[in-house]
Parts: structure tokens; sequence; C-alpha cells
């Protein structure tokens, strides 16, 4: 069965989106991406300091029947 699905990652204080997000969509298929979604936070930490988190979002198909 031919599924959408997507994945989520997030900046945290130990790894950035982008990295996992790329390693990820270097396993999948060119033609099994649907789309790459971006959008960022400002994150207040303490008075005065901010910090900017990233999130990405990747659509994808996924077939169930071939495991």
């Amino acid at each position: 069965m031919l599924m959408i699905q997507v994945k989520e990652f997030i900046d945290t204080d130990r790894s950035l989106a982008v990295e996992r997000a790329n390693a990820f969509l270097a396993g999948l298929k060119e033609e099994d991406v649907v789309g790459v979604h971006y959008g960022s936070i400002v994150k207040r930490v303490a008075e005065g300091i901010e910090n900017q988190r990233s999130a990405i979002l990747v659509v994808y198909r996924k077939d169930d029947s071939q495991k």
C-alpha cells in the first residue's frame, strides 16, 4: 500500500535539523519525495538572549508492501 508520510526535523542544542534532514533525504529516491518545507522560530533562552531554531518537514511516499 502506498502511503504519504511526514518526517519532522527540529534543531536541538546538540544537532541541526538540516544535517538530519539531508541524511534522511539521501536514503530516499527522488521520485518518492513529495515536498520539503522549512520554517524557523526564535527561542528566548535568557533575558536578551535568543536562539533561532529551524524546523524541516519532509513529505514523502512510502510503499509498505515492499518490506
